[in-house]
């Protein structure tokens, strides 16, 4: 599990197709990467990948076909910045929300307009994920964990302060670009649970 507070700035240092899959190499970067472990989880712009092997300042993991087909990683251009989050402990503060870097679809960005200090950016989002987004709850984006301002038919709204735009991949992302979208856990079992009792009569 992750919490969607971006831990680090990395970069796409390498990808090789091995069989219809791809072995990625990712440049730490900012990320604080002490005692790193063989098959622990890491989520690459939400993405959550499986580290198979590293050095002091980097790791490679790979990324199956479901997961290149269904997420941004396919289309990364070399040297893509990338937001990166080492799994959560017991410990940690839960200080976005509970993301389980399991991607639900592919969104992106409409417009992006200033708004004081802040921004404010649009995403449009698969129509089957919209009935998820509720103004005021949480979604990830890119493996950001971010408060939903507004939402429409296309999509949904968000502001993002300057410290957000400087410490993630978000200041390199532009109108147009694709987006890895997560809705909120709660949500999705919520609708689950209310499908089972209309199911049961219960």
């Amino acid at each position: 599990m992750f919490t969607g507070i971006i831990e680090g700035v990395g970069v796409l240092a390498d990808r090789q197709s091995l069989g219809g899959d791809v072995r990625l190499r990712v440049a730490t970067g900012s990320l604080d990467f002490a005692e790193p472990k063989l098959g622990e989880s890491i989520a690459v712009n939400g993405v959550c990948l499986t580290v198979i092997a590293f050095g002091s300042d980097w790791f490679d993991a790979d990324a199956s076909t479901e997961t290149l087909a269904l997420t941004t990683l396919g289309g990364l251009r070399d040297n893509a910045i990338l937001n990166l989050e080492r799994a959560m402990r017991p410990s940690d503060r839960l200080g976005g929300h509970l993301v389980s870097g399991h991607v639900d679809g592919v969104g992106r960005v409409l417009d992006v307009r200033e708004d004081a200090r802040a921004q404010r950016w649009r995403f449009a989002a698969p129509a089957a994920l919209t009935r998820y987004i509720a103004k005021k709850g949480s979604i990830c984006v890119d493996g950001v964990s971010l408060t939903v301002n507004e939402t429409d038919a296309q999509g949904f709204e968000v502001a993002l302060i300057p410290h957000t735009v400087a410490h993630t991949a978000f200041a390199q992302t532009a109108v147009g670009d694709a987006v890895n979208l997560e809705i909120d856990l709660v949500a999705r079992y919520v609708e689950r649970l209310l499908g089972h009792a209309q199911e049961t009569g219960a």
